[in-house]
């Protein structure tokens, strides 16, 4: 169901993007998505309904299902690497076994960890009253810390294993890398790296349910005039469902994320000079981000209110009012203003430029032939 409501609100505001509004109201990527035809009955069915998405997704856009469908997917990706007339036959089809045999490696260790790691520091053990009672600050924190890390391999296993059901049919391939190599990640929901090392809020978010961030920002975000990071969490909250914990955690999302950004706004650019302050700040930021993202969770896994409410009240709200003071000392760029100058600079980019290069390090000849370097 909520794979489902993704994909019709996706197709929904599509279509009003193609054929209700007009052309100058449209950002760069409402104009990309925008269908200008009304898809027919069994279209829209195969779309919301096709086998290879239809438990755990990954979310798709239109437009890509059906390049995929028309058997094109290959070809498009590569026009958009190499330009038009650029294309060897012998590279319009791909073999997705590696990456599909990679994915299910991931699979397999993170079923691992979640089937004996995840069980020996359960989340609930964060309220347990001996722990709390007997337990030191540092010892409460580095326990939230573990538990929820040790709480991520369960999705890391469904996104991944959803995104190599949809490799394995064809479907992901998203041009190539800076190596030349075939990138299978268009609808990857997750990048592990990036969410286990992730230097703030706002990168973590980036790179857990990537999809879903994608839709939160079509649908909420960027057709939001008043308040879109507030509304976008909302927003993800009521679609996750009922349980108290979701709004919770989503509410005390907005406020980390505001207070994050203000953070970076006002002092990441001190530390930027030196290469070993730029790496002290990665480690603090780092550590600062698990603290945040933990805190921020627990009532998502914990799900009731009287849980949830003894957890913060264990930790005295602490991490809610050092963010309300950041919020209310340092002044937060408007990001609206800045939204808008981004999308028309990309529109002056897309003007002065007919197709983007992925792989920067390979060449194209006057024959359109790529040379690629190893």
């Amino acid at each position: 169901m909520m794979i489902i409501t993704q994909k019709i609100t996706s197709l929904a505001f599509e279509i009003h993007d193609g054929m209700a509004r007009s052309e100058g109201k449209l950002s760069p990527t409402q104009k990309q998505l925008a269908i200008r035809t009304m898809p027919s009955l069994l279209e829209c069915l195969s779309y919301n309904c096709n086998f290879m998405g239809i438990l755990a997704g990954p979310l798709c856009s239109y437009r890509d299902y059906t390049t995929f469908i028309e058997g094109r997917s290959y070809q498009v990706k590569h026009v958009e690497t190499n330009g038009k007339g650029c294309r060897k036959p012998d590279e319009l089809e791909l073999s997705p076994n590696i990456v599909v045999m990679q994915k299910l490696l991931v699979c397999g260790i993170s079923l691992f960890f979640y089937l004996f790691i995840t069980k020996i520091f359960p989340v609930e053990y964060n309220i347990d009253d001996t722990f709390l009672s007997e337990a030191s600050v540092s010892t409460q924190l580095i326990y939230l810390c573990v538990s929820l890390m040790a709480a991520r391999p369960k999705y890391y296993f469904a996104w991944t294993l959803a995104d190599a059901i949809n490799n394995a049919a064809g479907f992901g391939f998203n041009g190539y890398d800076e190596d030349g190599k075939p990138r299978w990640d268009l609808i990857s929901n997750l990048r592990i790296i990036h969410i286990e090392f992730a230097t703030s809020f706002k990168m973590f978010i980036d790179n857990w349910n990537i999809q879903t961030a994608l839709w939160l920002k079509r649908v909420c975000y960027e057709r939001s005039s008043y308040y879109p990071t507030a509304e976008t969490f909302l927003l993800s909250a009521i679609w996750h469902g009922v349980y108290p914990g979701y709004y919770l955690t989503f509410f005390t999302g907005i406020i980390m994320t505001l207070a994050a950004r203000a953070m970076r706004d006002n002092l990441r650019h001190y530390f930027l000079d030196a290469p070993s302050l730029k790496l002290f700040y990665d480690v603090i930021t780092w550590a600062a981000t698990q603290v945040a993202i933990s805190y921020t969770v627990v009532p998502f896994v914990l799900l009731s209110v009287e849980s949830s409410l003894k957890f913060y009240r264990s930790w005295y709200y602490s991490l809610h009012i050092v963010c309300l003071v950041v919020i209310l000392v340092l002044p937060i760029q408007p990001r609206k203003k800045e939204r808008r100058e981004q999308e028309d600079y990309l529109l002056q980019q897309a003007d002065g430029k007919s197709h983007l290069t992925l792989n920067s390090h390979s060449s194209t000849n006057n024959n359109c032939s790529q040379t690629k370097t190893t």
